[in-house]
C-alpha cells in the first residue's frame, strides 16, 4: 500500500502541504467555481479557432453568443447571493430531512453560479472551447450563420471557425465505437436517412489513427440504416470528429459546404468577390483572346483569298494552249481544249509535210 503523504517541516518551523492536499485543494476551488475548468468527456459547447488571440476570441465569443442566445432562448436570468435559496428557518428535528434539504440548497446554489456559456481550457493553442448550459450547441451555431450568411455583415475579427460540440467522449477507439452508437441515432437511425461526409480534426493527440475513425464511424452509420449514402460535394449532414489530447468531440450540422466550413470570415463574403477578382485578373486574358481572335479572323480572310487565287488561274487557263494536253485530260478537267490541242498539231505536221 501507499504511504500516506507526509507534511515536511521548513527551516522557519512552519509545516509544508503534501501533494494530496494540494489535489484536493484545486477539486474544491474548482467545485466551488461552478463546474469544470478543462475539456473533459460529458460536455457540450462550442469549439471555436482563432488567430493567436485567444483573450479577445473569447470576449468576441462570449459577445456573439449572448447576442442570438438572447434572441433564441430569452435574456439570461441572474441571482444576487442574498436571493439564493436558503434552508427552512424553522426547526427541524429530523436530522435526515435537514440534512437532504441543505444538500438541495447547495445544488440549486451551484446551478445558479452556472453561466449559460462558460470558456474552459481547450488543451490545444489557439482553440477555445465555450461550455454551454440548458441550450443546443448545433441550432445556436447554425442560427448565428445563417443569419451572417444572409446579411453579409462581419461580427468577429478573431474568431475562424465556430463548430457545435454536442457530444464529448474519450479520445480511444473503443470508446468513440461505443458513444457513436447511440449519439448518431437521431440522424441517422430508421426511418431518418440522409448523405452525409465526416470531418476528422486531432490536436495533440497521436494515439488515434484517422483512417480507423473515419471507417469505423462510417460503418456505424451505414448499420443504421443501408440508405445511407456517402457525398463529399453537397451532404445533407457532416458529421464532425475533433480530438483534443485524450477528449473526442462530436457532432452533426447542416449546411457545412454552404456556410464554408462554419467559418465566420469566409461566410460573409459574397460569391461575387472571386468572380471579380478572376475578371480583373483575366482582363489581359481577354485582350489577348479578342486580338487572337481578330488575328484569326484576318488569317481566314486571306486564306479565302489564298483559295481564289487557283482558281483564277484555272480560268485564265481556259484562254491558253496547255503545255501537257494528256494530264488534263486523264483528269477530266478540259476536254475541249485537249481536243484543239490534237487538231492544231495535226494541221501543224500538214504543212511541213
Amino acid at each position: 500500500m501507499a504511504a500516506p503523504a507526509q507534511s515536511t517541516t521548513q527551516p522557519g518551523g512552519g509545516k509544508r502541504k503534501g501533494k494530496a492536499q494540494y489535489v484536493l485543494a484545486k477539486r474544491a476551488r474548482r467545485c466551488d467555481a461552478g463546474g469544470p475548468r478543462q475539456l473533459e468527456p460529458g460536455l457540450q459547447g462550442i469549439l471555436i479557432t482563432c488567430n493567436m488571440n485567444e483573450r479577445k476570441c473569447v470576449e468576441e465569443a462570449y459577445s456573439l453568443l449572448n447576442e442570438y442566445g438572447d434572441d433564441m432562448y430569452g435574456p439570461e436570468k441572474f441571482t444576487d447571493k442574498d436571493q439564493q435559496p436558503s434552508g427552512s428557518e424553522g426547526e427541524d428535528d429530523d436530522v435526515e430531512a435537514a440534512l437532504k434539504k441543505e444538500v438541495g440548497d447547495i445544488k440549486a446554489s451551484t446551478e445558479l453560479r452556472l453561466r449559460r456559456f462558460q470558456s474552459v481550457e481547450s488543451g490545444a493553442n489557439n482553440v477555445v472551447f465555450i461550455r454551454t448550459l440548458g441550450i443546443e450547441p448545433e441550432k445556436l451555431v447554425h442560427h448565428i450563420l445563417q443569419d451572417m450568411y444572409k446579411t453579409k455583415k462581419k461580427k468577429t475579427r478573431v474568431i475562424l471557425r465556430m463548430l457545435p460540440i454536442s457530444g464529448t467522449c474519450k479520445a480511444f477507439l473503443e470508446d468513440m465505437k461505443k458513444y457513436a452508437q447511440t449519439f448518431l441515432e437521431p440522424w441517422f437511425k430508421t426511418p431518418n436517412k440522409g448523405t452525409f461526409q465526416i470531418v476528422y480534426k486531432s490536436r495533440n493527440n497521436s494515439h488515434v489513427n484517422r483512417e480507423e475513425v473515419i471507417r469505423e464511424l462510417a460503418g456505424i452509420v451505414c448499420t443504421l440504416n443501408s440508405e445511407n449514402k456517402v457525398d463529399l460535394t453537397n451532404p445533407q449532414y457532416t458529421v464532425v470528429v475533433e480530438i483534443i489530447k485524450a477528449v473526442c468531440c462530436l457532432s452533426v450540422v447542416k449546411d457545412y459546404m454552404l456556410f464554408r466550413k462554419y467559418n465566420l470570415q469566409e461566410v460573409v463574403k459574397s460569391p461575387k468577390d472571386p468572380s471579380q477578382l478572376n475578371s480583373k485578373q483575366g482582363n489581359g486574358k481577354e485582350a489577348k483572346l479578342e486580338s487572337a481572335d481578330k488575328s484569326d479572323q484576318n488569317n481566314t480572310a486571306e486564306g479565302k483569298n489564298n483559295q481564289q487565287v487557283p482558281e483564277n488561274t484555272e480560268e485564265l487557263g481556259q484562254t491558253k494552249p496547255t503545255s501537257n494536253p494528256q494530264v488534263v485530260n486523264e483528269g477530266g478537267a478540259k476536254p475541249e481544249l485537249a481536243s484543239q490541242a490534237t487538231e492544231g498539231s495535226k494541221s501543224n505536221e500538214n504543212d511541213l509535210s
